[in-house]
């Protein structure tokens, strides 16, 4: 939220969608989310499609979506203890096209324009990191994507 409060002079980004810990979004809200936006972020634990419902993500048409920013696949004790409970209830196919990659395909094939995703797990705090070097690289200097990528990588 902080990181969001920040940047959001610098743009002409209208933000919507859920904020901290207001309430988990139904499947019904991710699905408009989705449906609704040209950029979307997710910046949040475990992975991106253990929040939603696969079978109605590959269903969606997502063309409008343009850009997707993916900041997942941060880990703490607690999280780690929710996804291995609802992991036990998947079966290995399920758990595997929820990976960085096949996340990026299914997405891909829905329409969205170009996906950029964690591809390791990692802390909050390195999230968080990553979160302003993006917004700063992108938004605060106006360096190119692929300057920006670069950056990421350091």
């Amino acid at each position: 939220k902080e990181i969001l409060e920040k940047y959001h002079d610098l743009s002409a980004v209208q933000w919507e969608g859920v904020i901290g810990n207001m309430h988990v979004p139904s499947q019904a809200e991710w699905e408009q989310l989705l449906a609704d936006c040209s950029g979307f972020l997710f910046y949040g634990m475990e992975r991106f499609m253990s929040h939603v419902l696969l079978n109605r993500l590959v269903a969606m048409n997502i063309p409008k979506c343009h850009l997707m920013i993916l900041l997942d696949l941060v880990r703490s004790q607690q999280s780690y203890r929710r996804i291995t409970n609802s992991d036990s209830h998947k079966s290995c196919l399920h758990i595997a096209l929820e990976g960085p990659a096949e996340t990026a395909m299914l997405l891909s094939l829905s329409g969205v324009g170009c996906v950029v995703a964690a591809q390791w797990y990692s802390s909050p705090q390195e999230n968080a990191e990553r979160l302003e070097s993006l917004f700063h690289n992108l938004l605060g200097i106006g360096r190119t994507t692929g300057r920006t990528v670069h950056i990421l990588r350091k």
